[in-house]
């Protein structure tokens, strides 16, 4: 191990969800493999509620820190990411949620506490995009209309699946984890009309659209193993769009044949790709690229960032941010191809 003076040692930080991490395992980990890279000790810093973690993560980049581990959720990997973004400060992923849905993208081993920490100190650096979104809040009583800016590392939407996580049991989804969504999913299916947008891509004029939801997405894979956008790639500078559309009485079991079926079992082979192609099935669900993209409802509507509800919406526009943070990853972790 070559000796780094005390001067020059770097440190790493560990922005932690104190509700979601085991910190007595997490702190013997990082002391370990602190001490085999030979880093000074790590600096630790508890997330709040009030900012999901951004806070935190401005304290540890302020500090000098030369890798941030994120251990948490969904939520909490996402807030850090958002403030991490064009830094050069790579992200150190510790898994700690429901869904975990980045580590799930990358191949990452979801429940392998010692690996997670040996990326952050001993991984190779990997861009990745971001994506981003400007959330236009409905008027206040004076008139006022608030906007503000956040960042998506997996998947945003509007309508249904918004809906859902807006509606999920808080209580249900402790006890049950992703299958509470399912619950409201279901209830939210049952009670709730089709969404009428208006929709723009890449500056192109706005056009009308009725959907039971739009999502954003940066990279496909659900929990589950449920492949949402099987051709998204999460570095390739490119939004994937995709809404799903009521046509006819038995819509749902059409996007699920699509979703469930199609993306998730036909395109593993050869044969169930051209299965596929003479199909060609895509009324339903369909799918677009872009690097910009704009979305407007008559009456507000939730929006839903990485499954975090972020309340309520009469415009989102965004883009993508390409290569706008640096995650540690390690051999055999795979980005979608």
């Amino acid at each position: 191990m070559t000796k780094v003076s005390k001067r020059t040692q770097p440190h790493a930080a560990v922005v932690y969800h104190p509700l979601k991490t085991d910190v007595a395992r997490l702190r013997r980990a990082v002391r370990a493999a602190e001490a085999r890279a030979g880093w000074a000790s790590t600096r630790w810093y508890e997330t709040e509620a009030v900012d999901r973690g951004t806070g935190a993560a401005r304290r540890a980049i302020a500090e000098g820190a030369g890798v941030v581990f994120g251990s948490g959720g969904d939520g909490t990997i996402r807030a850090i990411a958002e403030t991490l973004r064009g830094s050069g400060i790579p992200l150190g992923i510790v898994p700690q949620g429901t869904g975990n849905l980045l580590a799930r993208n990358i191949g990452m081993p979801l429940s392998d506490l010692d690996q997670a920490v040996e990326a952050g100190f001993f991984g190779r650096n990997q861009p990745i995009d971001l994506g981003l979104m400007t959330i236009v809040r409905p008027a206040d009583e004076a008139g006022q209309v608030a906007e503000d800016e956040h960042a998506f590392l997996v998947l945003a939407g509007m309508g249904l699946d918004a809906r859902t996580i807006r509606t999920t049991r808080s209580t249900l989804k402790k006890r049950l984890g992703w299958l509470a969504y399912v619950d409201a999913g279901v209830r939210t299916m049952v009670k709730d009309k089709p969404l009428e947008i208006q929709y723009s891509m890449d500056g192109s004029p706005m056009k009308p659209l009725t959907v039971y939801t739009v999502m954003i997405g940066n990279c496909g894979l659900l929990p589950g193993g449920v492949l949402l956008i099987p051709d998204a790639k999460i570095d390739d500078g490119l939004l994937d769009v995709v809404s799903l559309r009521p046509l006819g009485p038995f819509s749902w079991l059409h996007i699920w044949g699509k979703i469930g079926w199609e993306n998730g079992v036909l395109r593993k082979t050869k044969t169930g790709r051209r299965i596929i192609d003479l199909v060609n099935d895509t009324k339903n669900v369909t799918y677009l690229r872009a690097r910009k993209y704009a979305l407007a409802v008559a009456r507000p509507e939730p929006i839903q960032l990485d499954g975090d509800d972020f309340g309520l919406a009469v415009e989102v526009r965004g883009r993508v941010d390409p290569g706008a943070l640096i995650i540690r990853m390690l051999p055999g972790w795979q980005l979608p191809e």
